[in-house]
C-alpha cells in the first residue's frame, strides 16, 4: 500500500519566537489575496474610489494648515507650511492604519480563523503591505508636491538621508506590526481596549511631531516625546527631504532599538494568544 503523502501537517509551535517565515512565503498567495480583499472592500461602494488616496492626505494637511498654521501658528521650522504638513501626514497615515488594522485583526476575522488553517501571521503581515501600496501613492503625492517647491520655490534642500527613506519605511510597517499585535492579543481578553484604540492611536499623534517640530519643544519635554519611538522616524524623514528639523543618529538608533524590542515581545504574544483565542473572541 502506497504511503500517503501529505502537503500541510499542522504542528504545535514549540517556541514563542517561532514566526515560521517558511510558512508564510509558502502562502504569499494568500498575503496578496488579503491585499486585494482590503483595497476592494475599502473602497467598493465609494463614488470617488482610490481617488480617497490623494484626497484623505490632501484635506488632512489643508486642514493642519488652517488650524494648527494660521489660526494656532505653531512653527514649521521655516518651511512651506503645506510641505510641512503633507511629509508628517504621509508618514503618519502609513504607521496609524497598519496599527489601527493589525490591532483589530483577531476581532475582525474571528470567523474565519475558527473555520479554516492558514498560518495565523499572513493577517497582520497583509495588513502592512496594503498599507504599503496606500503609502506609496502618496508618497507620489508627497514628491510631487515636493518637487514643485524644490524647483519653483526653492523652498527646501534636501539631503543625502533621503537613502534611508526605505530603512524609515520598513521600522514603521514593523513598529505598527509589534505594537499592534500586542493590542490585538490583548483585546481578545479586553475588549474594552478596542473602544480606546481610535482615541489611543490620535493621541499619539500629538505625542509624535507630526504637526510641530521637534525643535519647537523646551528641553523639559523633548525628551517625552523622543521616548516614542516614531518621533524621530518622522524628524529624519521631513530632515531628509525638506533639509529643516532635528536629526541625531542616537535617536534614530533608539527608535530602531525600540522597534525591534516591540516586534519581538509583539511575536511572543501574538504566538501566544493565537493558541486559544477562539475560545474568547
Amino acid at each position: 500500500m502506497e504511503q500517503e503523502q501529505w502537503t500541510e501537517i499542522i504542528e504545535p509551535r514549540t517556541h514563542l519566537l517561532d514566526l515560521r517565515l517558511r510558512e508564510l512565503w509558502r502562502y504569499r498567495d494568500l498575503v496578496m489575496m488579503f491585499v486585494r480583499r482590503d483595497f476592494v472592500s475599502n473602497y467598493k461602494q465609494t463614488i470617488l474610489g482610490p481617488l480617497w488616496f490623494f484626497l484623505q492626505p490632501l484635506l488632512t494637511t489643508l486642514t493642519f494648515v488652517l488650524i494648527f498654521g494660521q489660526i494656532a501658528q505653531l512653527s514649521t521650522d521655516g518651511l512651506p507650511m503645506i510641505l510641512f504638513y503633507l511629509a508628517g501626514v504621509t508618514v503618519w497615515n502609513y504607521f496609524s492604519e497598519t496599527l489601527n488594522k493589525t490591532a483589530t485583526v483577531f476581532k475582525d476575522n474571528a470567523q474565519m480563523f475558527g473555520k479554516v488553517y492558514f498560518p495565523r501571521l499572513t493577517m497582520p503581515f497583509s495588513i502592512v503591505v496594503s498599507n504599503l501600496v496606500r503609502f506609496l501613492i502618496q508618497f507620489t503625492l508627497f514628491l510631487i508636491v515636493w518637487v514643485y517647491y524644490l524647483i519653483k520655490k526653492d523652498a527646501v534642500h534636501p539631503n543625502y538621508l533621503v537613502v534611508l527613506t526605505p530603512f524609515l519605511v520598513i521600522m514603521m510597517g514593523l513598529l505598527a506590526l509589534g505594537l499592534g499585535m500586542i493590542i490585538s492579543a490583548m483585546t481578545t481578553k479586553y475588549k474594552d481596549l478596542i473602544f480606546l484604540l481610535t482615541f489611543g492611536v490620535q493621541l499619539l499623534m500629538y505625542a509624535t511631531p507630526v504637526i510641530y517640530p521637534l525643535s519647537s519643544l523646551s528641553d523639559k519635554y523633548k525628551w517625552l516625546i523622543l521616548a516614542n519611538p516614531m518621533s524621530s522616524i518622522v524628524e529624519t524623514f521631513r530632515y531628509a527631504f525638506l533639509g529643516s528639523g532635528t536629526f541625531n543618529w542616537g535617536y534614530l538608533g533608539y527608535s530602531f532599538i525600540a522597534t525591534i524590542i516591540i516586534l519581538l515581545v509583539g511575536t511572543i504574544v501574538f504566538n501566544k494568544v493565537e493558541k486559544s483565542f477562539t475560545d474568547t473572541v
